[in-house]
């Protein structure tokens, strides 16, 4: 017994794991299960860098993509705990430019129709992915077509944030703010509001107020030189398995960036994203640090659609990092309202978001639990893993 879990039904985790790599699905795995504040389970398998053999190790950095979004999301939420905005103001109130946007009704290319917003796009909006904006990479809708000619990118862009919001000046919104839920540059938005509230970039701000003061060493926009070594290879899925997408030596990730995309340009390693999560779990302190409220911690983590729906109710029927059946939205991340529905085996109240390289974590306040796990895998959406892993985790606690 481990913090009231099994250890032979823990070590399910390892073999399934092992069997990714074994059968060449995956390139690498790294499991860390905490709970009740302590170390239950930890496993890795498989290669880093699979053309040179290199074994993943539990210092091993991966691009985290998407599971950037709960950091710049608790970086902008400590500066509204700090009075430098309210979370229904206004965007166009920070954002001269946004005045004047307009809603998608119809039509392409230069022939698309638009109308005025009924309702103005506010911050809250933008948190929990019902401003209005999109992906380019959705391919899915005429506005996303304008978003790739004009260049509108996230992670990787060779441009800057002022660059991004100018360009966004000059596209309609997907939808009117707050009516619908669709994976976006919402959170591209809120790190550029982080810049300008907290008076420095982005990259400087969240290493400042949230990694240093955790103890998140090997977390950031960049791999430090003396850490070179330690970036993990990324791959693509393929019909033969798998193949390099982006090499380690060599990687843009050993630079820094231009444009930090707060919504997907991170990484980080197994155990620093754990000192995240378990100040999240903790209500915003970990180890006599603290990071935010609880009051504040406890609102992100509730659902924030309309009515407490979930998001087959209001979502867009296209990419996400989780189900939309059973699954609401908070500042930040996805939250548990209905386990039944959404298919898995998890609680109410349970919060979690993933990365587009297959990682994933989750947080269970009622287990007090926490999982993260890493790989490097593209797209996220190739295994069901992050389902498997909820069910091989539940299944070994005894109390």
């Amino acid at each position: 017994m481990i913090q009231g879990m099994s250890e032979d039904r823990l070590q399910r985790i390892g073999k399934h794991l092992d069997q990714y790599v074994e059968q060449g699905r995956i390139p690498c795995a790294v499991c860390l299960v905490n709970r009740r504040g302590q170390e239950a389970y930890f496993h890795s398998t498989g290669h880093s860098d699979v053309e040179n053999k290199r074994e993943v190790q539990r210092d091993t950095i991966f691009r985290i993509y998407s599971m950037t979004k709960p950091i710049t999301s608790v970086a902008l939420m400590i500066l509204y705990e700090q009075g430098k905005f309210q979370l229904d103001d206004p965007v166009a109130k920070f954002v001269p430019s946004w005045k004047n946007l307009e809603v998608y009704e119809s039509g392409t290319g230069a022939d698309i129709v638009t109308q005025p917003v009924k309702n103005a796009m506010t911050i809250k909006h933008l948190l929990t992915h019902t401003a209005g904006l999109t992906y380019g990479f959705m391919n899915s809708h005429p506005v996303d077509a304008l978003y790739r000619e004009l260049n509108v990118e996230g992670s990787g862009s060779q441009s800057t944030l002022d660059d991004m919001m100018e360009r966004l000046s000059k596209v309609p919104l997907l939808y009117d703010p707050g009516s619908l839920w669709s994976y976006s540059f919402a959170t591209d938005v809120c790190g550029y509001l982080v810049q300008l509230f907290g008076q420095r970039d982005l990259d400087e701000y969240i290493a400042e107020e949230i990694c240093s003061p955790l103890g998140m060493a090997d977390t950031g926009f960049h791999v430090a030189e003396s850490a070179a070594h330690r970036l993990a290879a990324c791959y693509q899925h393929s019909s033969e398995g798998f193949a390099l997408q982006d090499a380690a030596k060599g990687s843009r990730y050993l630079r820094r960036p231009t444009f930090f995309s707060g919504g997907g340009g991170m990484v980080s390693t197994i155990d620093d994203y754990q000192r995240f999560v378990q100040m999240l779990l903790n209500t915003g302190s970990f180890n006599g640090v603290r990071i935010l409220g609880r009051k504040t911690v406890e609102y992100m983590a509730s659902n924030h659609l309309p009515g407490n729906v979930d998001l087959a109710a209001m979502g867009q029927p296209v990419f996400s990092e989780t189900s939309f059946s059973g699954v609401g939205f908070g500042l930040g991340f996805s939250v548990v309202v209905d386990p039944p529905s959404a298919s898995v085996l998890d609680s109410v109240g349970e919060f979690a978001w993933g990365g587009a390289a297959s990682t994933y974590f989750w947080i269970d306040p009622v287990e007090e639990l926490t999982v993260v796990f890493m790989t490097q895998l593209l797209p996220s959406s190739t295994w069901p893993i992050r389902r498997e892993l909820k069910t091989l985790v539940y299944q070994s606690l005894t109390d």
